[in-house]
């Protein structure tokens, strides 16, 4: 019987993972361990997880050790999750699973790296990181003799796809496996999928705040006038005089989560109260999100959100690293296009044989699972023709 003590109090419209819809090859029962929480070991120890330590938030590897990395950031939005999905009374395995995979199909250098690939991914389908993610759950991670991909269940990779609600026009990757085992598309995910693609938005903003103070591509005087960021610096500042620095950012940086928090609790009891869903199914089939930030938080992200873009994410020292990253991802391509047979065997072997666009995915997969370091290395190796191979 698997260990149940989150099973306690649980909302009537959380998932269960004693009535999971299982996983899509068939396992042995879970034994101590929940269905949920064998997924979340399965993610923790694969190879992808592993490789966001040294993958870019917004700042490349070198560029400091104490920015966030896609690591950092998965751990931070896991804990938002988690917390959230325990005060709501969901499956709080479920919500930090998703947490946690979320990021896995991002490449190097960010959003940088994304553009890039699907650049020059075009004429082959394109590339797109929740694609990507989802190719790295169900094919890319090799770790078991029965089967590729880490044979997650079905309430994983449901909610892996439609986190941000139903999907259309899937991606290849999700559109061909919803084909072999429908992840009913047009509905929305689960609560608890719900709670994890907030806290992605919770820990993202409050977070790039902490980073782009901290890197001096704005003050804290540039805040003042956006909605919830300038009230709670003005508030600290009030309460500690002279407080500057990691102490002041920290400080602002936390009460501001804990707001955001707190709105989503708000406001989801109040839907709940609403439309009183009665299981995990009538959240999918209710038509709009059950988990939500209030609509004056909507437009206080939104605008956090018109802040950070031209201001951080479009900062020249910011627009340098994306135009290195463009040249970097597009040179490796174009090289391994011209050249397949120069992939490191594993790849090389994959490709033999497959037509134009599944060589230029495979391909695409290399470069995606690659740590900014190893990226660079790789170009360089490929690049400098006094470097070795």
């Amino acid at each position: 019987m698997p260990n149940d003590h989150n099973l306690l109090g649980r909302a009537p419209f959380a998932s269960d993972p004693n009535r999971s819809r299982g996983r899509l090859h068939a396992e042995s029962g879970p034994g101590e361990r929940s269905a949920f929480q064998r997924d979340r070991d399965r993610i923790l120890h694969s190879t992808a997880f592993r490789r966001l330590q040294y993958k870019t938030q917004v700042f490349v590897f070198h560029e400091g050790d104490h920015y966030r990395t896609r690591l950092t950031h998965s751990l931070e939005v896991a804990q938002v999750a988690r917390s959230l999905a325990r005060a709501l009374s969901l499956d709080e395995d479920l919500s930090e699973t998703l947490a946690l995979a979320h990021d896995l199909g991002h490449t190097p250098f960010g959003h940088a790296g994304e553009d890039a690939l699907d650049k020059v991914m075009e004429p082959y389908g394109g590339f797109d990181h929740n694609d990507q993610t989802f190719r790295v759950l169900t094919h890319l991670e090799r770790r078991y003799a029965a089967f590729d991909g880490l044979n997650l269940t079905w309430e994983t990779l449901e909610g892996t796809v439609k986190h941000n609600g139903p999907v259309k026009d899937a991606p290849p990757t999700i559109a061909a496996f919803d084909k072999q085992w429908s992840l009913d598309l047009d509905g929305w995910a689960s609560a608890e999928a719900q709670v994890a693609a907030l806290s992605d938005d919770i820990a993202y903003n409050n977070h790039d705040i902490d980073d782009g103070l901290r890197a001096g591509l704005f003050t804290v005087e540039d805040l003042l006038d956006l909605p919830l960021v300038g009230p709670v610096f003005r508030q600290v500042r009030a309460e500690y005089p002279g407080l500057n620095g990691q102490r002041l950012r920290h400080e602002a940086v936390r009460r501001m989560i804990a707001i955001m928090i707190t709105d989503v609790l708000t406001e989801t009891r109040k839907r709940v109260a609403e439309h009183k869903p009665q299981s995990a199914e009538d959240v999918r089939n209710l038509g709009r999100a059950l988990v939500s930030f209030s609509d004056e938080m909507i437009a206080a992200d939104k605008a956090v959100k018109g802040f950070l873009f031209p201001r951080m994410y479009r900062h020249w020292r910011v627009n340098r690293m994306i135009v290195k990253a463009h040249r970097v991802l597009q040179e490796l391509f174009g090289f391994f296009i011209q050249a397949p047979q120069t992939l490191p065997d594993e790849w090389r072997r994959s490709v033999a044989d497959k037509d134009p666009t599944q060589t230029a995915r495979i391909i695409a997969d290399y470069i995606a699972g690659m740590t900014d370091r190893y990226a660079l290395e790789e170009h360089q190796r490929l690049f400098d023709l006094t470097a070795k191979p």
